[in-house]
């Protein structure tokens, strides 16, 4: 057992080594190599995150209860169910690793908005992922769909571009809140079928 576990670790070991560098050499190249000029663009998206992913279903929610609209308000309670959820699951595992952000690592990656947390998972992008994602999901539309992806990969880019996140980070932040915002759905759908009818 010890030997298999050795060999795991031989293997792996300049895997996540060459990993690293790549992650670092795609971060540098994104940051490093900005055009300075957008950068208020650049914190103006990324200041985004949190506003349109609470605020948006918050305020749907609101408009569902005052207009009785029923299939509304399950839609903004399962985007805010998938947010709050993949929120917690970053947050989860942010402190669990507590990984150092990239411009505290390496001093060359300018650093050009706030990021005081530990790294990984980008926070910004599991939001706006479980955002665009249940959004999509309860709104299948492409003009409804192409918008808040666009924007939550704007995000996502805006993390690295500004200097507070590896690529793996926001890759990673990505796939949390895909993936939350489709359990959800699933959730939502398991409790909608097992509801007695009247």
């Amino acid at each position: 057992m010890k030997k298999v576990n050795l060999h795991i670790i031989i293997f792996f070991f300049p895997l996540i080594i060459y990993s690293q560098q790549i992650d670092i050499g795609i971060l540098k190249e994104i940051n490093l190599s900005r055009d300075k000029q957008y950068d208020g663009i650049f914190r103006a998206i990324t200041d985004s995150a949190a506003p349109i992913s609470f605020g948006v279903p918050i305020l749907l929610l609101g408009i569902g209860a005052i207009r009785k609209y029923p299939i509304s308000r399950n839609y903004s309670l399962s985007i805010l169910a998938s947010v709050l959820s993949a929120a917690i699951i970053a947050s989860i595992l942010k402190y669990s690793l507590n990984w150092p952000r990239p411009f505290i690592t390496y001093s060359f990656i300018e650093k050009v908005t706030s990021g005081g947390s530990p790294t990984f998972p980008s926070g910004h992008t599991t939001d706006v992922f479980a955002f665009a994602t249940s959004v999509s999901i309860a709104y299948p539309k492409w003009y409804i769909i192409v918008p808040v992806y666009v924007w939550a990969g704007a995000v996502g880019y805006s993390r690295m571009d500004l200097g507070v996140h590896y690529p793996s980070d926001v890759l990673m932040g990505a796939i949390i809140g895909i993936s939350m915002a489709y359990l959800c759905y699933k959730g939502q759908q398991r409790l909608i079928n097992k509801k007695p009818e009247q």
